[in-house]
């Protein structure tokens, strides 16, 4: 195994698992037989599915399980009363608090039939399997273009690029070895230790140095946390679920064309106008606030998107928090986005998840805080397929997908686009913010209130 899939495996904690949850609604009824024949022919011929990890004496490593069976990992489930939005909600928050049994391969599929007239899936995968662009590979490969085509093996399909932290993605895969780069700063940071972050002289002392890459790290080292809000504080096991009504993909569009903005942009800055009109509402200071968000940024090559294993860096995006005004939020969001566009800090990250997966545990736990201490959220924007596609015969309706949240960060954020739409969700920490549908409620209002704000051109 990986030092750097290591390190998601080791990440695991009571109160933050590190599972990968994926939900997907379906407009049509599915068997779960026919569920089985797709995971048996497109699933499983990812070889790493029927593993489990395993370590020995420091050494982890993958191995088969001699006992592989799918009744396992596929799972029926009958939800109580009215099997509708908030029923499937409360099952998801049930399942994002339950790990994952270590004796098997680390994955389930759980079936819930007469969901909305269709069916819904809920899809748990450990992270240390691979990330989230991979993983969404694995799904689209699990899906046909037409309805009733037979469940035969088909090869992956390659996501359509977004913009925004898509062109983070772009600049980062263009820097000259920039995996191999990340991974001699993992090699670096197992021998040295954590001095760099235990004594701020030494990060001081590489600021001083003059080259880009070295003020990086002197950058995120010297890092100081972000605001204190409701949001920040030692999370629990219990986490809520929660999504908002989809929005019209060319909607967002416009809203980007017309002040110069990515989608990405758009979307993180309804995000923080989401969560701002939250602390409002909670009687809670929100003037000057700014809160930070940990967004995966991918440096897989486009030849290996097909592949599993983690190969993403980490950014930290400031969100403006205390700005109303839902024109200037977006400028801010568009700078701060802007400025990490020259940033380092996707390969630096990587090399400090490599170097948690090859150091001493204690070396780990020391180097996850001082990462996550910075920030309050983890937020993912993924471009899904612009057309409707199917799986085991129905119709896909909606996705969400939540990658887990590492440290004491209590909060995960899924923006994810589909057939035209744009997808909201949230994942809290019921200890922190039990009520995460007040949060999804208010997204969509955010996003109306900015297209207000922006005249109409001419003749539209």
């Amino acid at each position: 195994m990986s030092a750097v899939d290591t390190a998601w495996l080791r990440m695991d904690r009571p109160d933050n698992l590190m599972m990968i949850c994926g939900v997907v609604t379906l407009r049509d009824r599915i068997s779960a037989e026919r569920l089985a024949t797709t995971i048996e022919r497109r699933f499983l011929r990812y070889a790493r599915f029927r593993k489990r990890p395993v370590e020995d004496d420091g050494v982890t490593y993958w191995e088969t399980d001699p006992e592989f069976d799918l009744a396992h990992h596929l799972i029926e489930v009958r939800l109580p009363g009215r099997a509708g939005t908030r029923q499937l909600q409360s099952l998801v928050s049930r399942l994002v608090s339950t790990p994952l049994d270590p004796v098997r391969p680390l994955w389930q599929y759980h079936l819930v039939d007469h969901y909305l007239g269709g069916s819904a899936l809920v899809i748990r995968i450990h992270h240390c399997y691979a990330d989230g662009i991979a993983l969404t590979q694995v799904l689209l490969s699990m899906t046909d273009a037409a309805r009733r085509r037979a469940a035969a093996p088909a090869p992956a399909k390659t996501a359509r690029a977004g913009d925004g932290a898509a062109g983070l993605a772009q600049l980062v895969r263009s820097l000259p070895g920039a995996m191999q780069l990340a991974l001699k700063i993992g090699a670096a940071m197992v021998d040295k230790g954590v001095a760099i972050w235990q004594d701020p002289k030494e990060a001081l002392a590489l600021a001083t140095q003059g080259t880009a890459f070295a003020s990086e790290i002197a950058k995120l080292a010297l890092m100081t946390q972000d605001s204190r809000t409701r949001f920040k504080g030692k999370p629990g096991v219990a986490k809520r679920a929660a999504w908002a009504k989809p929005i019209s993909l060319a909607d967002v569009k416009a809203v980007g064309k017309a002040k110069k903005a990515s989608v990405n942009d758009v979307l993180l800055s309804c995000a923080a106008g989401a969560l701002r009109s939250y602390l409002v509402d909670k009687g809670d200071p929100v003037r000057g606030l700014v809160i930070r968000a940990l967004v995966p940024v991918n440096l897989r090559p486009p030849e290996k998107a097909h592949e599993l294993g983690n190969e993403f860096g980490l950014v930290f995006l400031d969100l403006p928090i205390g700005i109303e005004n839902p024109v200037r939020r977006l400028h801010a969001v568009r700078a701060n986005m802007n400025a990490l566009k020259a940033s380092y800090q996707p390969v630096l990250s990587l090399g400090l998840l490599a170097a948690m997966g090859a150091g001493p545990k204690i070396l780990q736990d020391q180097l996850l805080m001082a990462l996550s201490r910075n920030a309050t959220a983890v937020m993912t924007n993924v471009p899904g397929p612009q057309q409707p596609f199917y799986m085991a015969g129905a119709e896909v309706a909606n996705l969400l997908v939540w990658v887990p949240q590492s440290g004491d960060i209590g909060m995960g954020v899924s923006i994810i686009s589909y057939n035209g739409q744009v997808q909201f969700g949230l994942l809290t920490d019921r200890g922190l913010c039990p009520d995460p549908e007040h949060i999804a409620a208010r997204f969509g209002p955010e996003f109306e209130k900015l297209q207000a704000a922006i005249p109409k051109q001419r003749g539209a």
